[in-house]
């Protein structure tokens, strides 16, 4: 009988067991020499040697690497190096917070925000206050809102004596997650998170606002900002200028902290292609208040009392209006191919919310181990502490991944979270993802589906990919502590020599790159992905 992969931290002699090739190409160097059968039996070494030659490249060097790889129908496992060895995910840690979500909420399961009322409406003046209800969903935009002011005034309502109450009680008031680091909090990836919130773009990067800097017409000129959406819940402050042709294009664009005030600065020169920046907002809920009551203005509906956040929806107010969101099963492509973090976090808490009546991280957290658990996982030997993996806290091994990357594969639900994993280089954003640039010109191309991870000093991969002889295999690549700038082509490597192997062969492919690049994720180089 085949053996799944383990979490235990044994490493069983694949080497023997699985591939023969090692053998004779040792012996025959033995007799013939080291330079024996060189050119003609390259391509003919075993998975394991083929595996560790590429770990052993220099950027490598002082780092930690652990990698499974197995037999997917089987569960057979194949090659592992410190299979239990815990390292950081970083964005691997969304390949348990998606699966946990389709099993718990379900692949049908929809964000609905309501607009409800206290009080009676006599003629065209609601005498009550006006209710924002959210639910979670990271998915609406200004146009969503208007949707439903326009629903709000076509009910015949004029004016609003009451408040405009946004009610975000849906979830805590926590808003940053676990240790998350206090220089990003301007960065779209680490926006707040609320059971209200606005997205600027289909992106949905919600609690966002897309900062587009332009130069002046002439030098000296101030820089002509615009956000979007258009709205007054965030202030500019230019401290930039527009310089000469062939001057420098150097922009910074960056919410202080504490307040939505959001300094320009650096300089821009005429003609120049200037800057677009997704900047997160100091409390989503008020964000999504104000564009909402923007939205109302517009069609005619005056409220006028003042905004209030964080308060409950009264049970006896009556909706005069909704909004559904996509369902979750269409919601995980935007959210794995293009790894949001905001939507892992929000499927977190709202797991929490559907197990316990809590939509905290502690209860949805606990909600996803309890998933992995029912699924293998010895949860006592994993770290989560959010649910996108951008803390360095969250721990995850190699052998863990894989083994939850084979168990999902009998889950009702697998194809549709099987297609929200990025596919090497396809070049549609919602497609490709992560990995739209990577692995081209490869037997992996079109071929291989994983998630990408990435912080400083981690990186990962983690998917399927199917052999030259037809055979579908998983693995886990998870890497840490290296100094290089990045370490995805080692990742691609690897990925690339499970793609042209078979049961018997496995020449290590290529390391591509020089070391140089970045190894910042896709996801982390708004606007243009790689």
């Amino acid at each position: 009988m085949s053996r799944p992969v383990s979490d235990s931290g044994s490493r069983p002699n694949s080497r023997s067991r699985l591939w023969t090739w090692p053998l004779a190409v040792a012996l025959a160097a033995a007799v013939l020499g080291p330079g024996a059968q060189a050119g003609a039996d390259s391509d003919r070494t075993g998975l394991p040697e083929a595996v560790e030659k590429i770990l052993g490249d220099p950027r490598m060097e002082g780092g930690v690497a652990g990698v499974v790889i197995a037999d997917a129908a089987s569960g057979e496992l194949l090659y592992q190096h410190l299979p239990a060895t815990r390292l950081m995910p970083a964005s691997n840690t969304k390949l348990a917070t998606s699966a946990a979500a389709m099993e718990i909420l379900g692949p049908g399961h929809r964000f609905g925000t309501d607009v409800l009322a206290t009080g009676r409406q006599s003629g065209s003046r609601l005498k009550g206050d006006l209710y924002l209800r959210g639910t979670g969903d990271p998915t609406l935009l200004a146009g969503d809102y208007d949707a439903l002011a326009e629903r709000i005034a076509a009910a015949g309502i004029t004016r609003v004596d009451g408040r405009l109450v946004a009610d975000d009680t849906r979830f805590d008031d926590r808003r940053l997650g676990r240790s998350w680091a206090a220089d990003d909090e301007s960065s779209y990836y680490s926006a707040q998170i609320s059971a209200l919130g606005v997205a600027p773009d289909t992106d949905y990067d919600t609690g966002t606002v897309i900062v587009t800097v332009r130069p002046g017409a002439a030098a000296g000129d101030e820089p002509v900002v615009t956000v979007t959406p258009d709205t007054d819940y965030v202030d500019i402050e230019v401290d930039a200028d527009t310089v000469a042709v062939g001057g420098a294009n150097d922009l910074t664009v960056e919410r202080e902290h504490g307040t939505n005030t959001v300094v320009v600065s650096g300089t821009t020169p005429v003609g120049g292609a200037g800057a677009k920046e997704w900047v997160t907002v100091w409390e989503p809920t008020g964000y999504a208040a104000a564009v909402f009551r923007d939205a109302l203005a517009k069609h005619g509906v005056r409220v006028a009392g003042p905004t209030r956040t964080g308060l409950a929806t009264p049970a006896s107010a009556r909706r005069l209006a909704s909004h559904d969101s996509m369902p979750l099963k269409d919601l995980l492509v935007p959210f794995m191919k293009l790894s949001n973090n905001m939507h892992a976090e929000i499927l977190t808490k709202a797991m929490g919310h559907k197990v316990s009546g809590e939509g905290s991280w502690d209860a949805g957290l606990a909600a996803i181990g309890g998933y992995l658990k029912g699924v293998g996982l010895d949860t006592g030997k994993l770290r989560q502490v959010d649910g996108s993996g951008l803390s360095r806290m969250d721990n995850f091994t190699a052998g863990q991944l894989v083994r939850l990357l084979l168990a999902v594969r009998s889950e009702p639900w697998y194809a549709d979270w099987h297609r929200s994993l990025p596919v090497a280089c396809a070049p549609d954003r919602f497609v490709g993802g992560t990995l739209r640039s990577r692995m081209c010109g490869t037997p992996a191309a079109l071929n291989a589906r994983a998630k990408t991870g990435s912080l400083t000093g981690a990186s990962a991969l983690s998917g399927y990919v199917t052999d030259a002889g037809g055979r579908e295999l998983v693995y886990g690549i998870v890497l840490n502590n290296y100094l290089a700038s990045s370490v995805k082509p080692l990742e691609d490597a690897i990925v690339v020599t499970l793609a042209r192997s078979t049961a018997e062969t496995a020449g290590p492919a290529a390391v591509r790159g020089s070391g140089t690049d970045t190894g910042i994720e896709c996801s982390w180089r708004k606007p243009a992905l790689c």
